[in-house]
This record gives C-alpha cells, structure tokens and sequence, in this order.
C-alpha cells in the first residue's frame, strides 16, 4: 500500500483521513455511550449533558487556537485566512480546551464530582482512528517526522525517509490503553484519576515526539504543542508529585 493512501471508489477520490476523522468521533461517542450505559453514573444524566456540551465547545475553540499558533505565518486579514483559520486544528488543543470547557460547566453548573473517567477510553479510541488516518495521510498532514536515517524512517509520500510519527503515537496510545485497562480497578478507586493519568502520559509522550517533527515556529526552542503540553503537567502537577510520593 501506497503513502498517502487514497483509494478510489465509483470513481471518486476518498479522503481517507476526513473519512476516518468523523468514524473517530462517531465510533468514540458510541462506545462512550455503551459504557454509560454499562456503568453506575454518580453525575446527573442534566449535569453530564452540560458537561457534555462544556468539552465539546472548549474543545473546538482550543483545537482552532492552538491548531493556528502551530503555524501563525499565513496571517493576513483576507478570505484565504479566515479559511486557513477555521481549518486549523489539533487534538492537543481540542483535549486541553475541552478540559478546560468541563471545568468551566462544572464551575457553573455546581458539580463538585471528577467527571473524566468515563470519557477516557472512548476519548483513546478515538485519536487511535484519527491517528490511523493522519499515517495514511502521509505528509498531507502535519504528523510526520524528521528526516532521518536511521532504520526506522518510511517514505511517507514525498520520497524521503522521515520518522512516522503517527504511526509512534499509535503504539504509545494502544501500550497506554493496555496499561490503564490493567490497572482501571485501582484507579477507579480515586474519581478522575484514570483520566488525569491519562491526560499526564499523553502530553508528556507528546512534549518528547515534537522533537522528532519539521517544526519551524519556535519560541526558546519549543512549538507551541509542547509549550501546551508543559501546561497541561503543571495543571496536573499536584496529581504527578502524588504518583512520586506514593511511589
């Protein structure tokens, strides 16, 4: 199989990274519906609708902001801009910002419980698939890696070995998968801690792997992904030193 992979049906031309974006969405909602419905709620069917709604917001606002800031160098007041603009986008943001919607919905609303733990493992299930459609993507998409050449380079489309990113952070999130569903009894045992372990591993893998991609907007020498991603660990750095203390 060909990188970028893009296959032909009646005639047509699929986007196979569009395809499977939505199928991420799609497929991650409904297994977080299953396990909804498999598990005792202590949150309000009304609150979890809000909080619901609280993600998805802070989701899109932070997936745009931070999706521009990757690459602020088509700024420019015209119609090509504010198209580029809207289309910009990054998990990192959508995660970050939709954690901070969550927080925000909950602030107003007055629900004192964690509400993430349920959202964990659709949420895993979802960047797999989207991640399985940025690799088919090849460099189309802003996942790819480095020159390089070490054994692990691949042809991702433009005739050069680079590293695969996508495909690195698809066996980090399927090891990380396998981890927390080995140890969910025990993490269930304090709320919300399953998902911050989550949040701390993901960014934390994310802040190293942008060191292997063509970045070229830099400030002190880090992209604004990893500068999100230092955020996020000290927003969960009372739950990191807790880790070091138990441990």
């Amino acid at each position: 199989m060909d990188i970028p992979f893009e296959p032909v049906v009646f005639g047509i031309k699929v986007n196979i990274h569009l395809v499977l974006e939505y199928a991420a969405f799609f497929v991650g909602f409904r297994y977080y519906l299953v396990l909804k419905k498999n598990t005792t709620d202590s949150i309000s069917s009304s609150n979890r609708l809000s909080i619901i709604i609280g993600a998805v917001f802070g989701a899109f606002l932070g997936s745009r902001i931070i999706g521009f800031l990757e690459n602020p160098s088509f700024l420019s007041f015209n119609l090509e801009y504010l198209v580029q603009l809207l289309s910009a986008k990054t998990i990192m943001g959508g995660l970050f910002g939709g954690l901070l919607g969550v927080e925000l919905a909950k602030k107003i609303i007055g629900e004192k419980k964690s509400s993430g733990d349920l959202f964990t493992f659709p949420i895993i299930l979802g960047i797999i698939i989207g991640r399985v459609g940025c690799f088919l993507a090849g460099i189309k998409e802003f996942t790819y890696g480095k020159e390089t050449s070490s054994f692990l380079g691949m042809d991702l489309g433009d005739g050069l070995l680079r590293y695969p990113i996508a495909l690195f952070e698809l066996i980090f999130l399927i090891l990380l998968w396998v981890v927390l569903k080995r140890y969910q009894s025990k993490l269930y045992s304090a709320s919300g801690l399953l998902f911050r372990y989550f949040m701390i591993s993901y960014f934390l893998f994310r802040f190293l792997i942008e060191f292997l991609k063509p970045n070229t907007f830099f400030v002190l020498g880090l992209s604004s992904i990893q500068y999100l991603c230092i955020l996020c660990l000290i927003y969960y750095q009372k739950t990191i030193r807790k880790f070091f203390y138990a441990n």
